[in-house]
């Protein structure tokens, strides 16, 4: 088999792309945006459904992982290296699940989803930093963006040191 399954290409590159508008729009304009600012709410309203999103795609795309045939394991000839590019992948599937996961325990406890929802008149917390999962949140998304610059620098690695097209197995194309 040279390809992974389609609909799991489909995903990566959505999820892809999802995810780092996700880190850019939480890291720049949320935390750039007063939460007395009106313009919040909006912000608010379009990262936490693409977090829920970006959730539901995931999950969806670790079933498929697992239901699917996939093309063997790379093999770069050093089995430290193969083990912690397996490993790896596990984590960007966790820590984007525990990013998730996180965002949802600051709504909740927050009270974000009917504020930012409208079924409450409630106003915005005076910042989040005084709830728990906060602080997760943050120190998660840069483990997150640890390990795309990882996944990203891999690519690299594979595309123009080893130039074993390793990437055409992510894109479209026979399965064979």
């Amino acid at each position: 088999m040279k390809n992974y399954h389609p609909l799991l290409v489909t995903l990566h590159w959505l999820l892809a792309v999802m995810i780092l508008v996700g880190l850019v729009m939480g890291g720049s304009v949320l935390s750039a945006t007063a939460n007395s600012n009106p313009d919040k709410i909006f912000f608010l309203k379009m990262h936490m459904s693409a977090g829920l999103v970006i959730l539901i795609f995931m999950l969806i795309r670790l079933g498929v992982r697992f239901a699917t045939k996939s093309p063997p394991p790379a093999d770069i000839g050093n089995n430290l290296l193969n083990k912690l590019g397996a490993i790896t992948h596990y984590l960007l599937y966790l820590i984007v699940i525990l990013m998730s996961a996180s965002g949802l325990a600051i709504a909740a406890s927050a009270g974000l989803f009917e504020i930012v929802f409208g079924t409450s008149s409630a106003i915005l917390p005076v910042n989040f930093d005084e709830f728990p999962p906060r602080a997760a949140h943050g120190i998660i998304s840069k483990i997150l963006m640890l390990l795309i610059a990882g996944h990203i620098g891999a690519f690299l690695y594979h595309q123009y040191i080893r130039k074993d097209k390793l990437l055409s197995r992510m894109w479209f194309g026979k399965r064979m």
